[in-house]
């Protein structure tokens, strides 16, 4: 299968590395100048769980690819979803699937200006990854990616994908009610990444702090008022900090992405995460005032910082 990665970050490496390693055909597409450079000229330099390794892939910026896919992952941030949509048009054909794992919510009806909705697959995946330089990347995890078509007759095209994501050691599940899943990853990164990012450590550390049981009943809360009355989806308050618990406990050592974002002078997601918790609120008649907060103090830290967001 002619597989495009859109969006060859730290996730975007490790999705299209796995991919090609199992025999996959795939094209890593980025903006970025001196990743491509080097891993044109040097190949991906890749450290998986601890194991490191290099493989030699195609890269290009997405207008210099010519040729149509048959499924494309899109790994942007949240962002830049549609500006990277507008740039690989010319690569979607009648029947190209596109598999969205993107963290955060309403990226749905953002692919939808693009293609028909019977060729969106949505997902969700645990896998953490970061870049360490320029063609040199980690990606850790064991856990699913569940995933699941976005109009019942297209079914099928998901299973294929579930069963290429199998072969290649990513851990592919399809899902019934992904929109659920959606929800539960975005408040992982409501909480891990927000918190992570504005008090500048690892999880494990803000995992261990005397009031971590207060700020993820906060704001998992606000997270599940809002899924319910906008989505109807229930997501249980006790079990989705559970949930963050058991998973913090092994990917603790980890930076979140949005740290890394900060770190590295980058806008963050914050706008599709806690940021759309407080504005859909609003729009339902509630408050959220955690989640208003968290994204208030992390647009603080980006002025304070310097970097130029799209508010």
């Amino acid at each position: 299968m002619k597989i495009a990665i859109a969006g060859s970050g730290a996730l975007g490496c490790g999705f299209g590395y796995h991919l090609q390693k199992s025999g996959e055909d795939v094209t890593l597409l980025d903006n970025w100048e001196q990743h491509i450079q080097n891993i044109s000229d040097n190949g991906l330099n890749i450290t998986v769980n601890g194991i490191e390794d290099n493989q030699t892939m195609k890269i290009c910026k997405p207008n210099e690819l010519n040729e149509e896919m048959d499924a494309i992952f899109v790994f942007t941030k949240s962002m830049g979803l549609k500006a990277m949509m507008k740039s690989i048009h010319h690569i979607i054909g009648e029947n190209t699937k596109i598999i969205c794992l993107l963290n955060g919510l309403g990226h749905l009806q953002t692919l939808e200006e693009f293609v028909p909705k019977k060729n969106i697959i949505m997902g969700t995946t645990v896998w953490t990854a970061g870049i360490d330089a320029p063609g040199i990347t980690h990606f850790d995890g064991q856990g699913p990616v569940e995933l699941q078509n976005s109009v019942p007759e297209e079914k099928d095209a998901a299973l294929q994908i579930v069963d290429i994501l199998k072969r290649s050691g990513l851990n592919g599940v399809y899902s019934d009610n992904v929109n659920y899943t959606t929800w539960r990853k975005a408040c992982v990164n409501g909480t891990m990444n927000a918190l992570c990012a504005l008090l500048d450590t690892t999880i494990e550390k803000v995992f261990a702090t005397s009031t971590i049981d207060s700020m993820l009943s906060a704001i998992v809360t606000e997270f599940a008022a809002v899924a319910k009355k906008q989505d109807g989806i229930k997501l249980d308050v006790e079990e989705t900090v559970t949930y963050l618990k058991a998973l913090a406990e092994k990917v603790g050592a980890h930076y979140p992405s949005m740290h890394q974002d900060l770190a590295n002078k980058r806008p963050t997601e914050i706008d599709f995460l806690n940021g759309a918790v407080a504005e859909a609120s609003k729009r339902l008649g509630f408050e959220a005032p955690n989640c208003q907060k968290i994204t208030d103090l992390i647009h603080a830290k980006e002025d304070i910082l310097g970097i130029q967001t799209a508010k």
